[in-house]
């Protein structure tokens, strides 16, 4: 009789309709695959149960989360092998997805008998409960102060020190500003000086940052440009941890921190706003009010960095689907826009957008020295937060790694003004001057 390795490789190419592309060591201790790859190793059987149940990358989250699945070897290289066949296959708009895939496998003879196999070796199929780190998913519409709040705290909220042990000491979670032979510190210190020559920060200044994490651009703008900071966060792990940081770089007369949605600001104006990996966080169907109420914040001639994620655009973008494995362990209702999408609402709101930068190969190195971090400090990570939540991290930002590489997402800069009537943007005839 073959072992169980065997058995699932010879299913697995029956389904995929090509070999698997990485080894695959079973529960019982048999392997199968092409040698000199990384290894897929299946530890139990509630694996191919997760898989039954909830098939696609939902059911393999679950079993990496849970531990029931592990990758021996490099990570990278097995994400890159099996993105192919595994999670790129349903970007594909035309394959069938929901009741419509369900029925296409019910009438598919050689997808039938794979299921048999299938649930023949996972043995009795109960579903086992989706891991603790897995998001409960809140009702009610979507992006209300509300659920907002819920959904930043469950990424957060996971205590300030295991941040630190990923982030490292400059405690900035968005992609740096790289050169050649740049640590990670320096290169987030580059990234935060670039942002403060686009927005053209000068001492007396007032600015705002949206969505300001653990109070890193605020710190570094008063400290480095003499402004006025307001930071305002929905997480109160990271306005605790910002505020002492605040006062002990003795800047409490010029920083607040505050725990305040950007739809509850009525103190303006402001002469400038930075907004960094905060965007994705609005949703499509709140952005053209997001981008108005910036408007609405900043003085005429005000400038705008709003910092964001970027997919892709998809020829009918109805077909648009948040991944399932961020929505429910990483970003809850997180969205990605194209950033053609991004710029056109801005203009729509009333700004004037005059540059957008490109980062995306920037980010590929952050989440590469990000994945470094964690696994230096891996066992403490573990004790700060639990093995599920280390592995949801791990698996997210070595994914996301490829993902930025591969040109499959990208993260943009964009520079918008608050064009006064005049028409006189307040900006260098050589826009990229702030370069430096």
């Amino acid at each position: 009789m073959p072992q169980a390795a065997q058995r699932l490789t010879a299913l697995a190419q029956q389904v995929l309709g090509v070999p698997l592309p990485v080894r695959l060591r079973a529960w019982d201790g048999s392997e199968s695959g092409p040698p000199g790859t990384p290894v897929l190793v299946i530890r139990n059987r509630r694996a191919l149960r997760r898989l039954l149940w909830k098939p696609g990358e939902l059911g393999l989250a679950r079993a990496w989360v849970a531990g029931d699945l592990q990758v021996e070897g490099d990570l990278y290289q097995a994400l890159d092998l099996l993105a192919g066949n595994l999670w790129e296959r349903g970007e594909d708009p035309a394959r069938p997805t929901g009741a419509r895939a369900l029925l296409a496998a019910l009438r598919d003879p050689r997808l039938r008998l794979a299921a048999r196999e299938l649930i023949r070796l996972a043995g009795p199929l109960p579903p086992p409960a989706p891991p603790a780190e897995e998001a409960r998913r809140p009702g009610g519409a979507l992006h209300t102060l509300r659920r907002d709040k819920q959904a930043i705290s469950h990424h957060y909220d996971v205590g300030n020190t295991f941040y630190e042990r990923v982030l490292g000491p400059s405690m900035v979670y968005s992609c740096a500003y790289w050169e050649p032979g740049a640590t990670l510190e320096e290169a987030q210190r580059a990234k935060l000086d670039l942002v403060c020559r686009k927005l053209g920060l000068r001492a007396g200044m007032r600015l705002l940052d949206v969505g300001c994490g653990w109070g890193s651009m605020v710190l570094h703008a008063a400290h480095e440009y003499g402004v006025s900071a307001v930071g305002i966060t929905l997480s109160e792990e990271q306005a605790l941890y910002a505020r002492k940081r605040v006062a002990e770089a003795g800047l409490a007369d010029r920083v607040e921190i505050r725990v305040q949605d950007y739809r509850e600001l009525n103190d303006g104006p402001y002469d400038a706003i930075s907004s960094i990996g905060m965007a994705e966080h609005v949703g499509s169907a709140r952005y053209a009010e997001y981008a108005a109420d910036l408007h609405a914040l900043l003085r005429p001639g005000g400038r705008l960095l709003n910092h964001q994620i970027g997919r892709r655009p998809l020829r009918d973008e109805r077909h648009y689907r948040v991944d399932e494995f961020i929505d429910r362990y990483v970003f809850p209702d997180g969205e990605l826009a194209p950033v053609g999408r991004t710029v056109a609402q801005l203009e729509e709101a009333g700004f004037e957008v005059r540059d957008v930068e490109a980062l995306r190969e920037h980010y590929g190195l952050t989440l590469r020295a990000w994945v470094a971090n964690l696994q230096e400090h891996w066992d403490e990570a573990v004790r700060l937060t639990s093995p599920g939540r280390a592995r949801v991290w791990l698996l997210y930002m070595a994914a996301s790694a490829l993902s930025f590489e591969r040109n499959r997402i990208g993260v943009n800069q964009v520079l918008a003004v608050r064009t006064p009537v005049s028409g006189e943007p307040g900006l260098p005839l050589r826009t990229r001057e702030w370069r430096g």
